[in-house]
């Protein structure tokens, strides 16, 4: 039997199980700290604190500036009017555009996979109901998650397509972060791989290959002017001005150009680059 040396007291083992209950006990205090619970995945940075302002042109104004686009008669012959809206615009006057000759709208969908916008019904719908052809669009924030995660998240949230005639597909938003570094603190060959992977996920769940908005200052910057999309994925860009100006590299014209955030009635304006017949053929496929 064992021997007690005098002086000392003695006490019992711990038993496996207490020791296991005291460090459930530390772990569940730490987990209750603040800042700990709900963090973001490691390697990724938080949801997006303030999606409601963040737009189709909401960080290109803010970096190249934001003119009255005011296109010339060359630009406008052959074209048809659009808007873009989001959260950002509430309740859109769909009649009041419908009159005033615009005949497409996209509307923001989501942002990350955290955001829907709770205008998305009136204006989604209500652009279609006043005659309209309408699509969806995702602003992307490519360091939080995934692209298939995101393309997932907007096809489930409106991003969805139809042949219906009066459906555009989807397009996605690539610009300058609203929440810090300017390219997601993402190599242009990451940045370049998140949007193949989201363009991937988009069409295996939708049939259609997306149309990407994004800026010609932005792109060079960020993907090293990577002309990885030019072929398949429809250009929507933003220059506020008389002309298109330089495209991005990869595509040897546009599609959309988002000419003006100083429009009537919602701000953002476009012109698609063809006939109004030519539109139908984007929403049809």
């Amino acid at each position: 039997m064992p021997v007690l040396r005098s002086g000392f007291p003695h006490r019992p083992a711990r038993s496996l199980a207490t020791v296991a209950g005291a460090l459930l006990a530390v772990l569940s205090l730490l987990l209750g700290l603040p800042g700990t619970a709900g963090a973001a995945a490691p390697g990724r940075a938080p949801e997006p604190a303030h999606p409601g302002q963040d737009w189709a042109g909401s960080q290109i104004a803010a970096h190249e500036g934001a003119g009255a686009g005011a296109p010339a008669g060359a630009a406008l012959a052959g074209s048809v009017e659009g808007v873009d809206v989001s959260s950002h615009n509430g309740n859109v006057a769909w009649s009041t555009l419908w009159n005033s000759g615009v005949r497409f709208a996209y509307v923001k969908a989501t942002e990350s996979t955290s955001y829907t916008n709770p205008y998305f019904a009136q204006q989604y719908n209500g652009s279609y109901n006043a005659g309209l052809i309408r699509g969806s669009y995702h602003f992307a924030t490519p360091n939080t998650s995934s692209g298939a995660a995101q393309a997932n998240y907007f096809v489930d949230h409106g991003g969805g397509w139809s042949r219906d005639g009066k459906t555009l597909p989807g397009a996605l938003d690539m610009e300058y972060n609203p929440y810090g570094s300017t390219c997601y603190g993402l190599s242009a060959a990451g940045l370049v791989n998140w949007m193949k992977d989201w363009f991937a996920t988009y069409k295996a769940r939708t049939g259609r290959d997306a149309v990407i908005y994004t800026s010609t200052s932005w792109w060079k910057q960020c993907t090293g002017n990577s002309s990885a999309f030019g072929a398949v994925n429809p250009l929507w860009v933003p220059r506020y001005g008389s002309s298109v100006g330089e495209l991005p590299g990869g595509w040897g014209f546009h599609t959309i150009w988002q000419y003006t955030s100083t429009g009537p009635t919602v701000g953002d304006h476009n012109l698609f680059n063809g006939a109004y017949d030519r539109l139908q053929a984007l929403a049809n496929g």
